[in-house]
């Protein structure tokens, strides 16, 4: 059942493929039957939870899946997130072009994703993992936008890059244990040394990182959403970071349990994903930038929940079920708001603030919906979010607590703290921002609207998403913390010893902070400095500097001067072999008359100066190319030789 929930998307695909692909909505039906059959096999999986399968000598070493604990989890979310989007996406794709391609590559993606999350072995989940990389790449050039265009590129180049170093990593730590199974790994992990551990799961960690929008490689995040369909936004933002995250957990808890220098390596980029995130949020002029900032956010506030159970060890089953249901929790709420995104966009078609406020004051459906994605992202008691973010909050705390225990000062983690409680006041005021736009502002006079808004299926998956949220919230003990609890194995923890009182004043306290900063930074920064007044209106400003665009003002440049000396090193090889060559044969025939260049052999020997820009392109590109390969080959061989 696992191979077929890995292939049959994929088999699917290509045989739907040239039926389907010169009609508009010929291809709804398929992908709905599909994701709903996937999803109906993870849930029969929760039921078996040693199921193991896979194929013998594929790629060599062969390709296996296990079935249990997080991995469910995943493949069960993973599937219901296909479901809901598939419902959602007739009236978004109505008289679109190449909605055929598409689809495709939406079946490739959920395919490649099941077998990411049901992967037994690391070498396995590469494999799904690089698929998934070039099939969901489609989604975001779908458009064919100039931005998209240029986004995609982004993508692509982080996301091979980060497959790439995680792959060196990858041959590092199969060179030392052999199988690259988590048991495997978790057995010969202690004998591991220290370099060689720290450089294959920096090397992880870059490749996982990438994918899930982790400082500093998060740039494709913020700029792949705006341009990608709202339905493709919904799967990137909600379930295909997360599949970065539990790439991240597998190495924390199976290479690195209860390493504390991994733990505290980890906690960094999170706490600053979390933050910058939650910043950039608050200044976006964009709907859906605002909500992909937003996710960068929630993965950082993931990370550290991560971090903490590495830090806390055995101890550490709070911290990792507050990371298990935040990313259950993030999954819904990205689900239900930029499908609620896709409406807004479908009707105004902009996604400018400045656009689209005052949308849904008169949609009760869209209102509550996303009303309550945004409560629930701002951890509101009552609400999904809040017992997630409550139970990363006491992770924290309680590694806090168990330093002071042991003499430690616990002053650089109380800041961490701080900074969790300032980002979750953050997270509150660029919701409660959004939600005053679209629902309380005045509509601009150019605001057009049709008769019917959404269709009946979208309002239903906005009905459902809106709805599971508070219902998770309501019920923590009986529904929450049973998922924590079946998904703990995969992080090598035991249940929580006690059930956390989620309302309790000293976690409620906590909550109060949030709000109270949220509140604050709504008021006075929201609506007072990014809000101005032109023509007896508001006007939503983007003061954020175009120069602190990280890919624009140190990513691109650096790739540009790399070309450069790149470049410049092989045409200076080039011009002493040259010179060695050349000098050598003038002075054996010096003193010779009458030398003879072979008419044949003319064009082969002699070098002729052109101006012609291809030529000088061409030739260029090749030294850069060989120049690359050259380095990337030494720098392989210097670390195989350092770690042997």
């Amino acid at each position: 059942m696992l191979i077929l929930m890995v292939f049959l998307p994929m088999l699917a695909a290509l045989v739907c493929y040239p039926l389907c692909r010169n009609s508009e909505r010929a291809w709804f039906t398929p992908a709905v039957v599909i994701s709903g059959a996937v999803f109906a096999m993870g849930l029969l999986l929760l039921s078996e939870p040693t199921l193991a399968d896979g194929i013998y000598g594929f790629c060599g070493n062969g390709i296996y899946f296990k079935a249990g604990g997080l991995r469910t989890v995943m493949a069960v979310l993973a599937a219901f997130m296909w479901v809901m989007t598939a419902l959602a996406s007739p009236e978004y794709f109505a008289g679109a072009r190449a909605n055929g391609r598409y689809f495709l590559f939406y079946l490739w993606t959920l395919g490649a994703l099941e077998g990411v999350f049901l992967a037994a072995d690391l070498m396995t989940l590469f494999i799904f993992f690089e698929i998934m990389s070039f099939t969901s790449y489609v989604w975001v050039v779908q458009n064919e936008t100039p931005e998209a265009i240029r986004a995609s590129e982004t993508y692509l180049f982080i996301a091979v890059i980060g497959g790439l170093t995680m792959l060196m990593g990858l041959f590092l730590l199969e060179n030392a244990v052999g199988k690259l199974s988590f048991e495997n790994i978790a057995e010969k992990a202690p004998e591991l040394s220290p370099r060689l551990r720290y450089t294959v799961g920096v090397c992880a960690l870059v490749g996982f990182g990438a994918k899930a929008g982790m400082f500093p490689l998060h740039i494709w995040l913020p700029k792949a959403h705006p341009v990608a369909p709202a339905p493709a936004s919904a799967l990137l933002s909600g379930i295909l970071t997360k599949s970065g995250v539990f790439g991240i957990i597998g190495v924390s808890c199976w290479l690195f349990d209860g390493v504390p220098g991994w733990g505290n390596l980890l906690l960094v980029p999170a706490v600053i994903t979390m933050l910058l995130g939650a910043v950039l949020a608050v200044f976006s002029v964009d709907l859906k930038r605002t909500l992909a900032c937003s996710s960068m956010s929630q993965i950082g506030f993931i990370l550290t929940g991560v971090s903490m159970c590495v830090l806390l060890g055995e101890h550490g089953s709070i911290a990792a079920c507050g990371a298990v249901l935040h990313i259950l929790n993030h999954s819904l709420i990205k689900l239900t708001l930029f499908v609620a995104a896709g409406v807004v966009y479908f009707n105004v078609h902009s996604l400018d603030l400045n656009d689209v406020r005052g949308f849904g004051k008169d949609k009760p459906l869209l209102k509550l919906a996303f009303l309550s994605g945004a409560l629930s992202i701002a951890g509101i008691p009552g609400f999904g979010g809040y017992i997630s973010k409550t139970l990363l909050h006491e992770g924290i705390v309680e590694y806090c607590e168990h330093l002071a225990e042991h003499g430690q000062s616990a002053l650089p983690y109380r800041a961490v703290e701080w900074i969790f409680l300032l980002s979750g006041g953050l997270t509150l005021a660029y919701m409660a921002r959004l939600f005053y736009i679209l629902f309380l502002a005045e509509k601009p006079a150019h605001q057009h609207q049709k008769e019917k808004y959404m269709s009946p299926m979208t309002g239903a998956v906005l009905l459902i998403g809106g709805a599971l949220m508070p219902l998770l919230g309501l019920t923590p003990h009986r529904t929450m913390d049973r998922i924590a609890a079946y998904a703990l194995p995969f992080f090598k923890r035991e249940p929580m010893a006690r059930a956390v009182a989620y309302f309790s004043l000293a976690n409620l306290k906590g909550a109060a902070i949030s709000v109270t900063v949220g509140a604050l930074v709504f008021a006075f920064v929201g609506m007072k400095w990014l809000t101005g007044k032109a023509d007896g209106h508001e006007v939503y400003r983007d003061v954020w500097p175009r120069g602190l665009d990280l890919e624009d003002a140190v990513y691109r440049p650096a790739l540009r001067a790399l070309a450069l000396l790149g470049g410049a090193a092989a045409r200076l090889v080039e011009t002493c072999g040259a010179l060695l060559i050349y000098g050598t044969v003038d002075l054996l025939f010096l003193g010779a008359k009458d030398r003879v260049v072979p008419p044949e052999d003319r064009q082969f020997s002699a070098y002729e100066k052109r101006s012609e820009r291809g030529r000088i392109e061409r030739s260029f590109s090749a030294d850069l190319l060989y120049a690359a390969c050259g380095v990337l080959a030494l720098f392989a061989l210097a670390a195989w030789n350092m770690l042997r």
